[in-house]
């Protein structure tokens, strides 16, 4: 992929666990104001664009809270957002059963009571978790936040179109199988 403007919003705490490979899901059920009242995978490849709205330390692990406090800074109400990723999408898991979201824990820095939380939310909708590839785009990119981005949707298409051709994965191959080999095994036993 040469270059795309799709992206998809997420906390900016879990961007950044996602470029350190701390994480390699997310877990979305779709923001209130989705046209279709649910997660939809636009595309198997999308920008990360990261959100600031709705994190709070609470509805995180207490190793991650501090995490939250970094994220901030530096973050003011500037009118721009930095672009720094590229995620591929492994394979989309729909999930129903608490027990699976209890096996996926260690794999997510969002508390367990979050994660129940958004299962719950429109509980006849399964919990989307995304198993992602995610690279680094060689310059994070700097770009005005428009008006269109904002409120709770999943999707934005940006003004502008990234390059990330020559993106590099954040975990190398045999780290990036074994992460997803555990997460396999997690949800299966």
């Amino acid at each position: 992929m040469a270059s795309t403007n799709l992206a998809l919003k997420e906390w900016a705490v879990i961007t950044r666990a996602l470029d350190r490979g701390d994480q390699l899901i997310l877990i979305r059920k779709g923001g209130i104001r989705e046209q279709k009242k649910r997660f939809v995978l636009e595309e198997g490849q999308f920008l990360l664009y990261p959100t600031y709205e709705h994190q709070r330390q609470d509805l995180l692990k207490p190793e991650y809270q501090q995490e939250l406090e970094e994220s901030l800074v530096g973050h003011e109400d500037n009118g721009t957002v930095t672009i720094s990723n590229l995620a591929r999408v492994e394979e989309m898991l729909e999930i129903t059963e608490p027990e699976k979201v209890d096996a996926l824990s260690p794999f997510y820095i969002c508390t367990n009571e979050y994660a129940h939380y958004r299962l719950n939310w429109r509980p006849r909708k399964p919990l989307s978790v995304l198993l992602l590839r995610v690279l680094r785009l060689p310059e994070p990119k700097t770009l005005p936040v428009l008006p269109r981005y904002g409120g709770c949707v999943s999707w934005v298409e940006l003004e502008e179109a990234l390059d990330a051709s020559n993106a590099v994965p954040v975990l190398d191959d045999s780290q990036f199988r074994a992460r997803i080999e555990e997460i396999h095994k997690a949800i299966t036993e």
